[in-house]
């Protein structure tokens, strides 16, 4: 018989990963049984499910097929997995069938959230200052399926959903007849429209790890609006580091109202001036903040959430979930080992 645990390097990185991962999920485990039903065929546990996904956001592998096709002979993907040689690897539809009570008991929100308090417990976080970011996540819906609200699907004309030059569309008269809560949304002039969601980032500035990170319906406000629910959470935060984007009145205003100096990139008219810039922590936190942005490219790089292949902001919140614990796994491995 083949041992898969003597196979694998001692050094091997993913072997901290696994060992944070198996150590968090065994912290949410109460939570976790309550998905289990008392009533037919066993099913795929939860944590085998939510570390399946997390060698996904990892490897880059953007399809649940091609991950139980590697589940075949992979030995490492089965020793992470808890395999041994014997075990049948589960069905991709394992992951569909099971996704609706992902989502109804939050299994990937307390994973992630459990992975950050690790990662605080460890002392790798900082409570007091934090960076926000926001990016798009392109929605796996076409431009064709863009269409007026009051249409009804029409079989026979579906060449003719191509047609819209000359036509003007909007979020308030159109919708994706693939996913409605995808939203038309153009992140800067002279760029594409695309059909999107938008995902955000709460990064602690010691480190830079992830201490948040939320999925929403892509415009013009959801940068922040978001930003501010996931700062209402950290009930220590002294100062947030952002973009240009971030230069508002009601930011700003809101953020002093929490009592966080908003260290927010200036721009022509801006809504702080040289009573916030003039500090030396300004000039370090818009230095820090730059980190995020690296973050925001890993999670679609790398994670897969470049192009998401769920529907809808729930199911892609399960998506990103995933994506930030695996970031947040991967660099602590990096900084316990540093240390």
């Amino acid at each position: 018989m083949i041992n898969a645990e003597e196979r694998i390097p001692r050094d091997h990185p993913l072997r901290e990963v696994k060992r944070l991962a198996d150590e968090a999920l065994k912290n949410i485990s109460r939570s976790l049984d309550k998905m289990y039903s008392s009533r037919g065929r066993p099913s795929v546990p939860p944590e085998q499910l939510l570390k399946a996904m997390l060698l996904m956001a990892m490897f880059s592998i953007n399809s649940e097929v091609r991950l139980c096709e590697q589940l075949q002979y992979n030995l490492l993907y089965r020793w992470f997995l808890d395999m041994d040689m014997l075990d049948e690897p589960f069905d991709h539809c394992a992951f569909s069938d099971n996704r609706k009570r992902l989502l109804e008991h939050d299994a990937a929100g307390k994973f992630f959230r459990q992975v950050v308090r690790q990662a605080s417990e460890a002392g790798l976080m900082s409570q007091e200052h934090f960076s926000v970011d926001g990016t798009l996540i392109e929605a796996w819906a076409s431009m064709k399926s863009f269409r007026p609200k009051d249409e009804g699907d029409d079989d026979n004309d579906r060449n003719g959903w191509a047609d819209f030059k000359g036509k003007k569309r909007s979020n308030k008269t159109h919708e994706s007849k693939t996913d409605p809560e995808a939203k038309l949304y153009r992140k800067g002039q002279g760029k594409e429209a695309k059909l999107a969601f938008m995902a955000h980032g709460l990064m602690e500035n010691r480190n830079g790890l992830l201490a948040d990170f939320r999925v929403s319906e892509a415009n013009g406000y959801a940068e922040r609006t978001t930003a501010l629910q996931m700062l209402a959470k950290q009930k220590k935060a002294k100062t947030v580091g952002a973009d240009a984007g971030y230069n508002t009145k009601d930011f700003v205003a809101e953020c002093r109202s929490k009592n966080i100096t908003p260290h927010v990139a200036g721009k022509k008219h801006s809504a702080i001036d040289g009573r916030t810039t003039r500090h030396a922590g300004f000039s370090v936190s818009q230095r820090i903040r730059k980190r995020i942005e690296q973050i925001m490219g890993w999670t679609k790089d790398i994670g897969t959430l470049r192009k998401t292949r769920y529907r809808g902001v729930a199911n892609n919140q399960l998506l990103a979930h995933i994506a930030g614990a695996a970031y947040n796994l991967v660099r602590m491995t990096r900084l316990l080992r540093a240390a």
